[in-house]
């Protein structure tokens, strides 16, 4: 279904003079789009986490993260790294478990880089969350009590299915830098 350009074009100005999102994507590229909407519902859902957006020298956004499992699970996303509000590349994630789960789930999840050098590493295809990451995961207030830890914040906002999982595995990134 083509989007009306008007009434995209509209919100986004509407958005925009109120300062919600840190970058102005391009209304004709889709994922930019669906960014821009994940970040809405995030600052919405916790308004606490602007701190984060304004604080970090870049950030990850995975708008659509889609997983499933069935005793053996996955899952996977398309994003794009944020530095100094442009778009910087172009990122994927996929994530294998293993263990007692059951079921599906849509979020969107977000990486805060603390500084240049956790942004290089990302860049350099260095990166990869193991058993042992945890992300916060977003509720009115939640973002107050998190941290970096290893120069990186995650943070999942959960958009809907259910998933009962006590697995193990980790989270993969690819990086291709803007044209």
């Amino acid at each position: 279904m083509r989007r009306s350009a008007p009434l995209i074009s509209a919100l986004l100005g509407l958005v925009f003079t109120s300062g919600v999102w840190a970058f102005e994507p391009d209304v004709n590229d889709e994922l930019q789009l669906d960014v821009a909407k994940a970040i809405l519902a995030i600052k919405r859902a916790d308004p606490g986490i602007q701190a984060f957006f304004d604080n970090a020298a870049g950030y990850a956004v995975f708008p659509s993260v889609g997983k499933g499992g069935l005793v053996v699970g996955g899952a996977y996303g398309k994003g794009l790294v944020i530095v100094d509000e442009q778009v910087d590349g172009y990122t994927s994630m996929v994530q294998a478990t293993i263990g007692l789960q059951i079921g599906g789930q849509k979020y969107a999840q977000f990486i805060f880089f603390k500084d240049d050098v956790a942004i290089g590493h990302f860049q350099r295809g260095n990166f990869e969350f193991g058993a042992q990451a945890s992300a916060v995961a977003i509720t009115k207030g939640a973002s107050a009590d998190a941290s970096y830890d290893g120069g990186v914040a995650v943070f999942t906002h959960a958009a809907g299915g259910l998933m009962v999982e006590g697995s193990v595995g980790g989270q993969q990134f690819t990086y291709e830098p803007k044209k």
